[in-house]
């Protein structure tokens, strides 16, 4: 099973991600880095989120997962900084 999930940290910021292989203990690539800027030390010792899924299919293609993720991730705008931590596709911001 193909899926497209939703990772919601408990500052509310999301990540959204492609799994090709539905795997219960993967919770995406998203930048550590700046993850942990968001949160203090102390707040990094009681840590909890929260994995949804999105979107699934056994008959997808590769090539069709990845054009979900991006359609998701424009959706729920997780390449926002203020709303999320997806790095790509970059956010475009009207000038």
């Amino acid at each position: 099973m193909k899926v497209i999930y939703k990772i919601t940290y408990p500052n509310g910021k999301i990540y959204i991600g492609k799994d090709l292989t539905d795997s219960i203990n993967y919770f995406g690539s998203a930048d550590s880095k700046i993850i942990e800027k968001d949160f203090t030390r102390e707040q990094q010792r009681d840590f909890t989120i929260r994995k949804e899924i999105l979107w699934e299919s056994d008959t997808a293609s590769d090539q069709e997962v990845n054009r979900k993720e991006v359609e998701y991730i424009n959706l729920f705008k997780s390449n926002d900084p203020e709303i999320g931590y997806n790095q790509w596709p970059k956010l475009k911001r009207l000038k």
